[in-house]
């Protein structure tokens, strides 16, 4: 079984950035604009080489993935489509970060990184989130926060507003013609990745209980450095013991990969019985505490 592509191509411009980067918390947005490159040439995949996550990611024995909702977030994420196995991690712009055989690496997700250093670690947990509307044709549901608290929405980007930025402030002003195809939805997503951070995604989401995580909640730590992890899929055994698969973006902008645990009696998947989640990348463990999910 195949499943659709994601690879999208970037469009519209983008505006000076008062953040620094998804995976770097701030207080305060500051006027300095992120780096841009051009995409250098990566072999992409074509659409017979791709599989869903469900399919290359089988729970261990004894345990079952857990029952979703269809159409679902979570249910979603399952069906993520995953490049071949040892397919390295590139950077925005072209460079190699990741062997493709990194103990660390599950697997690369066949999602395009666009030619900034803008979609990293929360912003790619905003990327599938959006995805998902789009998914299901609620692209104009899209709403998501910028550090300064302002909301912005793909139904006001889509009438042709722009943000403009004058120190902390943010404005909206009609700047552009009226367009709400798949263009102008991802050059929307990449003004959101300007302006958002970890600190504004721990803020709109709410926080759950242990017991409550499920497929398409995320951990979130806000700080400068932050960091922010999906969850991808659960499963559990007849005892209640569950696991999980995790997936991250990361500094630089780079492509989106599923996790490997340091667990061979589960890797990739993570335990999840612990008093917190402990991720190869990130040096402090994910605490329950800071678990959250979209409102």
């Amino acid at each position: 079984m195949t499943t659709p592509r994601l690879a999208f191509v970037l469009g519209g411009a983008l505006f000076l950035s008062f953040v620094l980067g998804a995976c770097e918390g701030r207080a305060e947005p500051s006027p300095a604009p992120r780096s841009s490159s051009a995409v250098a040439s990566v072999a992409v995949p074509s659409a017979a080489m791709l599989h869903p996550l469900s399919e290359v990611a089988s729970p261990p024995p004894g345990f079952t993935r857990v029952e979703l909702p269809s159409g679902s977030f979570g249910a979603f994420l399952r069906a993520m489509p995953m490049r071949p196995s040892v397919t390295p991690v590139f950077a925005y712009d072209g460079a190699k970060l990741l062997d493709g055989d990194d103990p660390r690496l599950f697997r690369v997700a066949d999602l395009d990184v666009g030619a900034r250093d803008l979609q990293q670690c929360a912003d790619s947990v905003i990327r599938w989130h959006a995805e998902w509307l789009w998914s299901r044709a609620e692209g104009p549901k899209a709403a998501y926060h910028f550090v300064s608290g302002d909301l912005a929405s793909f139904a006001r980007y889509a009438a042709g507003d722009r943000p403009v930025v004058i120190g902390n402030r943010v404005s909206w002003e009609r700047r552009a013609k009226a367009r709400s195809d798949r263009t102008a939805y991802r050059s929307y997503l990449d003004v959101v990745f300007t302006y958002a951070s970890t600190l504004s995604l721990a803020r709109e989401a709410r926080t759950l209980a242990k017991e409550d995580a499920s497929p398409g909640d995320f951990f979130v730590l806000p700080g400068g450095p932050g960091h922010a992890i999906l969850i991808l899929d659960i499963a559990q055994d007849a005892n209640g013991r569950r696991i999980a698969l995790l997936g991250q973006g990361y500094m630089p902008a780079q492509d989106f990969h599923v996790l490997a645990s340091r667990n061979p009696s589960f890797s990739p998947w993570f335990s999840l019985d612990g008093d917190a989640v402990d991720t190869p990348f990130w040096s402090v463990p994910f605490p329950w505490s800071s678990l959250r999910r979209f409102r």
